[in-house]
């Protein structure tokens, strides 16, 4: 049975306030961010698409804590951004597993600075792999396992600390078109039972759509946000959402917004 989307708090967990990022090189300043202000309300899944070298992913460092900003303001639960937010987990495009470590102890490597029972949070880890199909691989190293179920290794590793908020670059970017849409399934419904605020970079505007409850574009370098669209697609979903006429009205008002910057053709 489908379900619309949950109601959203008012207040913002992630507030950018004309935030912009600019990095010294021996030929002068490089604007990679422009006034970028986007507000992100707690337990909301919001994508953010655009061209090569936008500012994607620097946009996600700077959420994240691990860039500074150059001007504006950032502030994450209530709280202005002076380095990584608490409770944070982050999934990248590679994967960054330890390869001395068998899958089991790169998962459990998110809590080790915690103070929680090993025990405790290994059976939790246990049950993270085994529903993203990696039971009976924790004993395995990462070189033993394909692109794909590292990657859900790395996914289980952000998702055992039990983050608030949840930042994923590209994290299916590198994978086959089936294995991008088995984890875009597990994704969205993990997203429905655990309600994270997730912030997700992609290339992707199929991918943004069917994930999202909100798609952030973005312009050329140096990044500037265009657009911000509304998904109001029921769910839980399922693949056979993008067969739907409302779905690919979706991805072509993207797309044709982004043929009118020149960004893409159509």
């Amino acid at each position: 049975m489908s379900t619309p989307a949950p109601a959203m708090a008012t207040v913002p967990y992630v507030s950018l306030d004309r935030v912009g990022k600019t990095y010294l090189s021996p030929r002068g300043p490089v604007a990679a961010l422009e006034n970028i202000s986007l507000d992100i309300r707690p337990r909301e899944f919001v994508s953010v698409v655009g061209p090569s070298g936008c500012g994607k992913s620097t946009l996600l460092k700077l959420v994240g804590g691990l860039e500074s900003i150059s001007s504006g303001r950032a502030v994450v639960d209530g709280k202005v951004l002076d380095g990584p937010p608490d409770r944070l987990g982050m999934v990248f495009q590679r994967d960054v597993l330890l390869d001395w470590r068998t899958i089991l102890d790169n998962v459990l490597l998110s809590i080790e600075f915690t103070r929680k029972p090993r025990a405790e949070e290994r059976e939790r880890a246990m049950a993270l792999l085994d529903r993203f199909g990696l039971g009976g691989f924790e004993h395995r190293f990462p070189w033993e396992l394909s692109g794909g179920m590292r990657q859900r290794a790395s996914i289980c590793r952000a998702l055992l600390a039990d983050p608030e908020l949840l930042l994923m670059d590209e994290p299916f970017g590198a994978l086959d078109a089936m294995t991008r849409d088995d984890l875009n399934v597990e994704l969205a419904q993990i997203w429905q039972d655990t309600r994270k605020t997730l912030l997700f970079i992609t290339h992707s505007i199929v991918e943004a759509v069917f994930l999202s409850d909100r798609v952030v574009m973005m312009s050329k370098a140096p990044g500037l946000i265009v657009d911000t669209i509304v998904i109001d697609l029921p769910r839980p979903r399922r693949l056979a959402v993008r067969d739907s006429a409302e779905f690919a009205a979706y991805v072509h008002r993207i797309r044709h917004h982004f043929a009118e910057l020149g960004i893409v053709k159509e």
